[in-house]
């Protein structure tokens, strides 16, 4: 309940506005108004990026917990609290809304240039190490536990060939590799050249990584740090890589 308080002699003797005068009588309807929550508070205006951050984080946990095909709009926009067109405004449309999650969002971090710059053992822009960057990319997903659980439940939907992101995931092993390979990765001098000997090495890390974090949303818990490290020393041997970890 709000108060409001009048410094009128009259409000403070009486303790009431109702004296018969337009004043009073209007110092009156005003406390009544403001108890009874007929005034109305002042909205404060969120910027965009904040109404789109809402979106994702609302969205991100619905297709988490029922998949893609399992929610409507109405769920996204009650759960922030917009209206249907107010929501359509920033995504455009439900296949609007796989794009703004996954290629605006789960996909723009963690990312290698983010690696380049974190100033990490392994980092150096000039040469930088691949088994690094991996471990850097674990951790990363590690702490995004939804988001990840978002993403392997939309991998697994899109095995229906009518699914909006079939093709997005049927591409995406060579889609990871093509982006993978704008970077200078130091690599044994044994495997040639990144394009000569990683490809089998890349799809390894990418089947690895999705096994494992299918394994980790799972109970009992794992730490899915250390159970990458077990799949690297399998696919970075040693002594090979050693010297490029």
């Amino acid at each position: 309940m709000s108060i409001v308080c009048w410094t009128t002699p009259s409000c403070r003797s009486e303790g009431v506005f109702g004296d018969g005068s337009p004043v009073g009588d209007a110092r009156y309807t005003l406390v009544r108004m403001v108890n009874s929550g007929n005034v109305k508070q002042k909205r404060v205006r969120k910027s965009p990026q904040e109404r789109r951050d809402e979106i994702v984080e609302a969205a991100t946990r619905l297709v988490g917990e029922r998949g893609f095909n399992g929610i409507s709009l109405k769920d996204v926009a009650d759960e922030v609290g917009m209206s249907q067109p107010g929501l359509l405004h920033y995504i455009g449309t439900k296949e609007g809304l796989l794009s703004m999650l996954v290629t605006d969002s789960y996909d723009t971090t963690g990312t290698p240039d983010d690696f380049l710059k974190s100033g990490l053992p392994g980092s150096d822009p000039d040469a930088p190490s691949f088994p690094s960057y991996l471990r850097f990319l674990v951790r990363h997903n590690a702490s995004r536990r939804m988001m990840v659980q978002m993403y392997m439940i939309l991998q697994t939907e899109s095995l229906n060939p009518d699914h909006p992101l079939h093709e997005y995931f049927s591409n995406r092993p060579e889609s990871v590799w093509d982006y993978y390979s704008r970077f200078p990765w130091r690599i044994p001098e044994q495997l040639g050249s990144w394009d000569e000997g990683m490809k089998p090495v890349v799809r390894q890390c990418i089947e690895a990584m999705d096994g494992i974090q299918l394994r980790w949303l799972r109970k009992p818990p794992i730490d899915m740090y250390d159970e990458w490290l077990v799949f690297e020393r399998m696919i970075f041997p040693s002594p090979m890589w050693d010297r490029y970890r």
